[in-house]
């Protein structure tokens, strides 16, 4: 077992795009959600490029992935991602947070993709680019469909949770680990190891790195992760898909309909 590890979100971190917007359009084809959520989606995208999502943003979008999700089938949820997945994530991934991987893993350090996204997203993108573990977002179900409940939220302390929680179940020194993310919300994740850093960060996680000492990285090559690794495996049949996915994308342009109604009135 590795001694230590590299703790890394998913977002703007490892994928220069939100995980859970990127799906839109495939839950589109595939009847799940209508033309309309597609396009606000694609500008949600273009939103959370420039500003990321803060905790009351994020509030939101978990409130409205809960009541839209429910019902959804699995099985329909995994065969959509299974799918669709190097087509979409694959031209998203940074060369540079490629790079970084591999030194880890060559220095005896076990990966770890930590990232409020669904489960079903985050694990198969976790195998792609060769992580050993993920703590992500995970969906109730029941009978084989979502209950729209969400049983364990991977956002802001949690995520320092389950980091900690893994590193006494592996025997990980975290003073010796590493961790990496973009978002002031992973504040409480960046302090829990010995080595942390802001890796394109909102402007409140750089103001903070600044007071902190911490190094501030900026990945900006998206290259199409094909072209950087050999013998690239796609995920497991079994694995259980994104229903984080689409939700998301409506989620934030349904918070910003609002904002945009509430400021008019």
């Amino acid at each position: 077992m590795a001694s230590a590890a590299a703790f890394f979100d998913l977002d703007k971190t490892i994928i220069a795009k939100s995980s859970t917007l990127a799906f839109g359009r495939p839950f589109y084809q595939g009847g799940l959600i209508n033309r309309r959520a597609v396009l606000r989606s694609a500008y949600a995208q273009f939103v959370f490029a420039l500003a990321g999502a803060d905790e009351d943003q994020m509030a939101r979008m978990r409130d409205y992935l809960t009541a839209m999700c429910s019902g959804w089938d699995v099985q329909q949820i995994r065969d959509i991602v299974n799918e669709t997945l190097h087509e979409i994530i694959d031209p998203l991934v940074y060369n540079e947070a490629v790079e970084l991987i591999a030194d880890h893993k060559a220095a005896g350090r076990d990966v770890v993709i930590i990232s409020s996204s669904g489960d079903e997203v985050v694990r198969p993108i976790g195998e792609m680019v060769g992580a050993d573990h993920v703590i992500a977002t995970r969906m109730v179900v029941a009978e084989g469909k979502y209950t729209g409940e969400i049983e364990y939220y991977a956002y802001g302390p949690h995520k320092a949770e389950g980091l900690r929680a893994l590193a006494e179940e592996r025997g990980y020194d975290l003073a010796a680990s590493y961790a990496y993310s973009d978002s002031i919300t992973d504040a409480p994740m960046l302090e829990a190891v010995g080595h942390p850093f802001a890796v394109n960060p909102d402007k409140a996680l750089r103001k903070l790195a600044v007071e902190k000492g911490w190094s501030i990285l900026a990945f900006t090559n998206a290259v199409p992760l094909r072209e950087r690794l050999s013998g690239l495996k796609p995920p497991r049949a079994g694995t259980t898909a994104a229903v984080a996915g689409a939700l998301a994308g409506a989620a934030v342009l349904a918070w910003y309909s609002h904002s945009r109604r509430a400021a008019r009135d």
